[in-house]
């Protein structure tokens, strides 16, 4: 059912307010969009999480591009819509493109922490993990030191960084396997005393 003339007439001069650059306006398109952004971006995204990193790409995509909005070519939920659109089928084909990560297994970890006789320096070797560290994402080390040496939760990391709850949890989960798999690469293997 296609939008009454005056509430067209109102996101119209939104998405005018936003080109030109009016933070409040946009708070505003987040209250008037947000149920057709969410809708078009879980219609192709069933995990929530890459939803709700899209939707942010989304409203950060309409700020950029709202002083473009042409009235005679659509109307302002179109303009909305296809942006919505195209950045959920993009982040799809991302999906489609990442490798599968297989769900870390708690038993190898816990034994890796407890050193062996043999191997005792390797698995807690300080420098090889800060070696390791500093070769992650700047991004991923700004979270690991709000979780690890700040003891944040992730909540909390989610609300000062501004970053979404499944976002702050995926990128530690992320950084770890990264961590682990450098940390592995670089363990001498040790053979055992015949």
């Amino acid at each position: 059912m296609p939008e009454p003339p005056e509430a067209q007439s109102q996101q119209h001069s939104l998405l005018e307010r936003i080109g030109a650059g009016d933070a409040s306006a946009m708070k505003e398109a987040i209250h008037q969009f947000g149920g057709l952004v969410w809708h078009i971006t879980r219609k192709y995204l069933r995990d929530r999480t890459a939803a709700e990193d899209t939707v942010q790409e989304i409203f950060t995509e309409i700020w950029q591009k709202a002083g473009r909005f042409e009235p005679s070519l659509s109307s302002p939920n179109t303009f909305v819509g296809m942006i919505a659109r195209r950045r959920a089928i993009d982040c799809l084909r991302r999906q489609s493109r990442q490798p599968v990560f297989e769900p870390i297994d708690e038993a190898p970890l816990a034994a890796a922490s407890s050193p062996s006789p043999a191997n005792e320096s390797v698995p807690g070797d300080p420098d090889a993990a800060m070696n390791a560290l500093k070769e992650l994402p700047d991004e991923t080390r700004n979270l690991f030191e709000l979780h690890f040496r700040l003891g944040l939760t992730h909540g909390e990391i989610a609300e000062k960084t501004g970053l979404p709850l499944g976002t702050v949890k995926t990128r530690l989960r992320r950084g770890l396997i990264a961590l682990r798999d450098r940390m592995s690469a670089r363990t001498p293997t040790i053979e055992p005393a015949s």
